[in-house]
């Protein structure tokens, strides 16, 4: 009687912005056990805002960390994106099944995909035709409950592992609300809201009389419709927009190739 086939597991690669040691990071890695070989590579520290920026002229390390027996986990002194790459090409020697980013602490709805790194190393994933998926709850504390993300968070990565044949370069970004579970719609499927941040620098003076700048600004969401991610949050929904690389604005395209001419 031949011998059934070992069932090869899928291999999962987890990455974020926020830093290896985050409690984001470690709530997806709970999210995920049992659906695959966890491989963990992310930044060394917290790497937010830098979009996807990679190291250039500087040396990168990788060092593996103690783990469980089912979790290999590596920490890397590059970007988030930098982090994907090195997983590709020096970890994995091959491309994972999926890519998975997060849990981020903070909301990567609107314009936030722009400066994130948490979806640029999505991204990334997605430019190599790895599926990928970026996390993010609308909760900045280090104390964040990430009760429901978790659940969240499987239901979707189940979603992709099974339904990979959906696009080349899949890859979605998710938002969840901070709320209780129970106080959770459901999943809507939304575009990338219309926001911007009305931004100014705050002039300050340091010990020794020298000026420099801090950033601020406020969120203004310039979009009223209720099909976008910032709306389902704002009702309790867990926001998923497919997004990806191609920058490309084909509307205007099509204008530019019949008015300007040679």
């Amino acid at each position: 009687m031949a011998k059934a086939k070992k069932k090869v597991e899928p291999i999962i690669l987890i990455t974020n912005d926020d830093g290896v040691t985050a409690p984001g990071i470690k709530a997806l890695v709970e999210a995920v056990k049992g659906l695959g070989k966890v491989v963990v590579v992310a930044p060394d520290k917290p790497q937010s805002g830098m979009g996807h920026a990679i190291t250039i002229g500087h040396p990168l390390r990788l060092s593996r960390l103690n783990s469980p027996e089912d979790v290999e986990i590596y920490s890397c002194s590059g970007t988030p994106v930098d982090c994907v790459k090195l997983a590709v090409d020096v970890v994995l020697h091959g491309k994972p099944d999926i890519c998975i980013s997060g849990i981020n602490h903070g909301a990567n709805h609107s314009i936030n995909v722009i400066y994130s790194g948490t979806m640029s190393a999505a991204l990334e994933a997605s430019i190599e035709s790895i599926p990928s998926i970026g996390f993010s709850l609308l909760d900045y504390s280090i104390e964040a409950d990430f009760t429901a993300s978790k659940i969240y968070a499987r239901k979707i990565v189940e979603f992709v592992l099974k339904n990979k044949s959906l696009d080349k370069h899949l890859c979605l970004n998710v938002n969840i609300p901070a709320v209780e579970e129970k106080l959770i719609k459901g999943i809507k499927i939304c575009k990338q809201a219309y926001a911007k941040y009305e931004e100014k620098f705050d002039e300050r003076k340091d010990p020794h009389g020298r000026r420099y700048y801090w950033l601020t600004g406020e969120f203004q969401n310039l979009d009223k419709t209720k099909d976008t991610d910032v709306w389902a949050l704002k009702n309790n929904f867990v926001s998923v927009v497919p997004v990806q690389f191609d920058l490309t604005n084909y509307l205007l395209k099509t204008k530019l190739e019949k008015t300007l001419k040679n």
